[in-house]
């Protein structure tokens, strides 16, 4: 047999139950956090009609997975999870309230080259409001992410943010005219990557003359505080009605900002983070750690013109994504959980023989309709060999209902990590185990 037909494609993953135990707990919190701001869920299907996913993308469009299914049809596997939600309020306007408050946590797939914290499925966790142009919905989901990280235990993490309206402003400095925007953007989008002088690279080679390189260098040596950076840039930006847009929808963020008690210290200026895709339209937001570095945790801005795309109605949006899979990567490599669990079974029944199976099912059942997760061992093995099942799935406790506990209504509870053990009533046996737990 080909052994490529028994693993799991690259950049694909399975996850064992110890894995899944972190996940859920991460997007349990992110969902807790997200319904709390008064977003609700909506799921979307995995694929997608071509023309829905295609020339939404900029460059990006070569990494999504298409096929043309049996009836001819050509479709792609689901990129993100913001083109959906722009379908999604196009086919749903007269039942949808606006603002329309969504969040949505599904997986997205990308033809990309797999490294570490980026692989080819993975998780997005996104929160949008739509319908509404007032920046303190961007500032608001920029709070609802602060939230998340910080009780997952993130530190030293940024919030960098930017307007894509500084692009114009820009272009209109450098005298490229407005075709060169797009250019502009998608070089500096890998400034981090490459650096300046990367940058500079990319500019020369598409089209701009060595003197507009040389200026956008200088302009990239820009540092300090945010209003240094402004002063800065209302200096050396020509004036126009580009300029003026760009600062000020800075300034109308910042007060958003102010209005949510967003902390400083997590807040960063950065007047070139430009954001990829072709369709955002205005504040636009990444979301990093000092270390280790993964990439951007989060990502988003306002992006008012993608629905309309589809709906033919002018209908501003803005929303952010949280990546998953680079959450996980950090909590994993800085130990950040609150536990260590291989399982969440809290004990397991065992029992000598057959003759008391009956009655371990029957007390199994009673503890679980109080909310316990209590496993029946089924196998054959004896009660060493059912310790032995319990220590290697990380269950804490035995319950044992042999001959003598049957006959006094008892139960004994085995602590496999002290070897402790002790007899109690049956009834009683619901509480002990809660009160282990906390």
């Amino acid at each position: 047999m080909d052994d490529n037909r028994i693993t799991v494609y690259k950049g694909m993953r399975d996850f064992p139950p110890e894995t899944m135990l972190k996940r859920n707990y991460v997007v349990s919190l992110i969902r807790d956090v997200f319904e709390s701001y008064g977003f609700e869920p909506i799921e979307t299907p995995a694929v997608e009609h071509w023309e829905t996913l295609s020339g939404k993308y900029g460059e990006d469009e070569k990494l999504i997975y298409n096929f043309t299914d049996w009836g001819e049809r050509r479709v792609g596997l689901r990129y993100d999870l913001t083109v959906p939600l722009a379908r999604f309020v196009t086919n749903h306007l007269a039942q949808i309230p606006r603002p329309f408050k969504r969040y949505q946590i599904q997986p997205v797939w990308r033809a990309d080259k797999p490294q570490k914290g980026r692989y080819r499925e993975f998780y997005q966790c996104d929160i949008d409001t739509v319908g509404t142009p007032l920046l303190t919905a961007d500032a608001e989901i920029l709070k609802a992410l602060s939230v998340v990280l910080i009780r997952l235990g993130f530190q030293g993490f940024l919030i960098q943010y930017n307007s894509r309206k500084i692009f114009p402003a820009l272009t209109a400095t450098l005298k490229t005219g407005a075709e060169g925007e797009r250019s502009l953007a998608r070089a500096l989008d890998k400034l981090d990557k490459i650096g300046r002088e990367g940058v500079r690279e990319e500019l020369l080679r598409y089209g701009f003359s060595p003197d507009q390189a040389d200026r956008m260098d200088e302009l990239l040596a820009l540092e300090g505080k945010t209003d240094e950076k402004l002063s800065h840039l209302k200096r050396t930006l020509c004036e126009g009605p580009e300029k003026e847009l760009f600062l000020k929808e800075i300034q109308e963020l910042r007060e958003a900002f102010s209005l949510f008690s967003l902390d400083e210290e997590h807040l960063l200026f950065h007047p070139f983070l430009a954001r990829g895709l072709d369709y955002y339209t205005g504040p636009i937001f990444e979301t990093t750690v000092v270390s280790p570095r993964v990439g951007s945790l989060t990502g988003g801005g306002r992006y008012d013109n993608l629905i309309g795309r589809f709906s033919g109605q002018s209908i501003p949006a803005v929303g952010s994504s949280i990546g998953l899979e680079r959450i996980i990567t950090v909590m994993d490599e800085l130990q950040m959980y609150p536990f260590v669990k291989k399982t969440l079974v809290q004990a397991l029944m065992a029992f000598p023989d057959d003759r008391f199976r009956r009655q371990a099912v029957d007390l199994a059942e009673k503890l679980r309709s109080q909310n316990l997760r209590i496993e029946v061992y089924l196998g054959k093995k004896d009660l060493r060999g059912q310790i032995s099942y319990a220590l290697s799935k990380g269950i804490p406790y035995i319950l044992l209902l042999g001959e003598d506990e049957a006959a006094k209504n008892q139960v004994a509870v085995k602590d496999l990590q002290s070897a402790t053990q002790i007899s109690l009533p049956q009834e009683e046996a619901a509480a002990f185990l809660r009160e282990k737990a906390k």
